[in-house]
């Protein structure tokens, strides 16, 4: 089943917690912003809480709006072309805990990390949406390696919040986005090494 698919057909907290999986991943692209720790961003915690009641209403989404505000502050002043997806993530938080504009969400934010990936793997720019969008809809041809692993991670957390029920399925679905986040901050590591 193609990425598209398995967003098509997730419930609401599979579309939430898909979503903020994503926003999540990419906070490794802010650790190289001077102040963050200031500002009250820390990557590892910041969105921790948020895993725990996912199931969602609005003082979910009221938390979910305050931690996003404070992403979009500390990547305002993030160097590289890299930070802007990490704000359009954070901008894009429904207004309401309702399927469509979750399926929205989760849409935005799934392309949003693949093109992160995209260019972390050295893919030379240019279009890039018309890529991403193939690779969510199976086609995965010359799909490089970083974004390979990625769109696999979205695609098996999406499938174990579906499978799993209760705190097992949010559970495993964190250790396996924690693990996507350790291959990111890797990744970003390495570029902002290579680029001095």
């Amino acid at each position: 089943m193609t990425l598209v698919e398995l967003i098509g057909r997730a419930d609401e907290r599979s579309l939430a917690a898909s979503a903020v999986a994503c926003l999540d991943r990419c906070l490794p692209l802010l650790e190289y912003v001077e102040g963050a720790g200031r500002i009250g961003l820390d990557t590892d915690e910041a969105l921790r809480p948020l895993w725990v009641a996912v199931e969602g209403g609005d003082a979910w989404l009221g938390q979910l709006r305050r931690v996003a505000a404070v992403v979009q502050r500390v990547a305002g002043a993030a160097p590289g072309e890299l930070a802007p997806f990490a704000i359009r993530m954070a901008a894009a938080v429904p207004a309401a805990y309702h399927g469509p504009e979750l399926r929205d969400w989760a849409e935005d934010c799934s392309a949003a990390v693949l093109e992160v990936h995209l260019r972390l793997d050295g893919v030379a720019t240019g279009n890039d949406e018309a890529r991403v969008k193939a690779y969510r809809n199976g086609e995965t041809d010359g799909i490089s390696p970083l974004t390979a692993g990625e769109l696999r991670r979205q695609a098996q957390l999406l499938e174990m919040l579906a499978e799993g029920s209760g705190g097992g399925g949010l559970n495993h679905a964190l250790q396996l986005s924690n693990e996507g986040k350790r291959v990111l901050r890797a990744a970003a590591s390495r570029r902002a090494r290579s680029r001095g």
